[in-house]
């Protein structure tokens, strides 16, 4: 749906910025002192000391639920997330509290829409500061949902078409008719684990201007990775992946390539370490049934020279893995602030829990090991972290090392930020023009 005027630049609206942190902290001060401040003195003497204990309490076991009990992350959240979240229950809490202290307040239908305003009020701008941390939905546009990219439908449309006499046209001698479109289009589609048997989430898939041409030329392919916790529309929204591809698209003939958002994990929290075992065949979905189907349905560069694989975070490690694990099926690969090992949370849980206590099958499915290891002289990586990424960098550095020490022709870009979408959107986007110059895509 288009949106213009006012309404679309209330949209577009930044909402990770430093000064939209300020304001979100300045309206949850501002609601939590609606909620707490009052004229009585039973309630100024238990109200807000009772709910801060209640709110310690329930931040403490969510944080213990959540670190040690559950574990869905590989790694601690960061304690402004805990801060933030504890905004949020102080707020629930008071208002709890106003009902419970003094209940004539109930009949008082200004007071109570007041104070139920305000507790929302907090919870937003918890959300907010939170979104903020990892710079996960960028705008206004984004929170809500909306996309701001062209759709079309997956369809026999997009299938290969058949090829002219001598076959599909190369990109370098490929032009472009006149009505070429001026932005690709994403779609989705089901990819099933025909080999693996892995359950995955719908992929969602690029197609830049050039696809929608007649003849089409036979364009590279980029798979593309979403962290954990994560889905596969991420790169869409945090990644800002139509942005990026679209620009380098309109200064190269509307060429980019096909870049498939394929899901990694099967679900928002799983976490498959992008290896085959009890928890799912993730290796083989992706190093297998993800290229399989994409070369029967959508019109490609077959060659694996033309194939590569990336990822932030989670994605980035597993990205990583299928580059040392399936050089032939990936020769190429982005790693955004990978982890330096797949873990789930640390090495002898991870042998333990998803291997079996077989550290011999840890270090088959662990790159370090398998870059010691072995050679990889066709292969070549970029390894892109964020400036002050304390907890990835030196991982990530010793990795580029010993890649370069295993043939690979590697480089790393250090782009400002930390472990958020903003760096692995700038990362991207500074890497594009290598990617394509290794996939055969070279601007014109």
């Amino acid at each position: 749906m288009p949106w213009s005027g006012f309404a679309g630049r209330v949209l577009d609206l930044h909402i990770t910025t430093t000064a939209a942190v300020v304001l979100f902290a300045a309206a949850a001060v501002a609601g939590l002192f609606v909620l707490a401040a009052r004229r009585n003195r039973r309630w100024l003497l238990l109200g807000p000391a009772t709910a801060s204990v209640v709110t310690v309490a329930v931040v403490v076991l969510a944080a213990v639920v959540v670190e040690v009990v559950w574990r869905p992350f590989p790694d601690p959240l960061p304690k402004i997330v805990y801060a933030w979240s504890g905004a949020a229950v102080l707020a629930l809490a008071l208002l709890i509290g106003r009902f419970v202290v003094r209940r004539r307040d109930r009949w008082r239908p200004l007071v109570v829409t007041g104070l139920v305003l305000a507790a929302v009020l907090v919870c937003i701008c918890a959300a907010g500061g939170i979104n903020a941390q990892f710079d996960a939905y960028p705008t206004v546009r984004a929170a809500l949902g909306i996309s701001d990219y062209r759709t079309v439908p997956f369809d026999a449309a997009l299938a290969p078409q058949p090829e002219p006499d001598g076959g599909a046209p190369n990109p370098g001698s490929w032009s472009p008719p006149a009505d070429l479109p001026t932005t690709g289009a994403v779609t989705e589609a089901d990819v099933p684990g025909a080999v693996s048997g892995f359950s995955a989430r719908a992929a969602r898939i690029y197609l830049p201007p050039a696809y929608f041409a007649t003849p089409r030329p036979d364009l590279p392919v980029l798979v593309l990775l979403a962290g954990q916790p994560g889905s596969t529309e991420d790169w869409l929204v945090g990644g800002k992946l139509t942005r990026t591809m679209d620009a380098y698209a309109s200064g190269n003939r509307g060429l980019a390539p096909v870049v498939v958002l394929a899901d990694g994990t099967g679900g928002q929290f799983a976490n498959p370490l992008c290896v085959d075992s009890h928890l799912g065949n993730a290796a083989t979905y992706l190093a297998v049934d993800v290229p399989d189907w994409v070369r029967s349905h959508l019109q490609v560069n077959p060659d694996p020279r033309a194939w590569a694989v990336g990822g932030l975070s989670y994605g980035g490690t597993c990205a990583l893995q299928l580059a040392v694990t399936r050089p032939d099926v990936y020769p190429t690969f982005l790693d955004l602030s990978g982890q330096a090992e797949p873990t789930l949370g640390d090495r002898e849980t991870t042998i333990r829990d998803v291997f079996g206590g077989d550290a011999e099958a840890f270090a088959r499915n662990n790159p370090a090991d398998l870059l010691a290891k072995n050679r990889y002289p066709d292969s070549a990586g970029a390894f892109v972290v964020g400036r002050d990424d304390t907890d990835y960098r030196s991982g990530l550095e010793q990795l580029a090392a010993a890649a370069t020490a295993a043939g690979m022709d590697v480089h790393i870009t250090e782009v400002p930020g930390a472990h958020d979408f903003s760096v692995w959107s700038a990362g991207l986007e500074k890497e594009v023009p290598w990617l394509c110059h290794r996939l055969g895509l070279d601007p014109s």
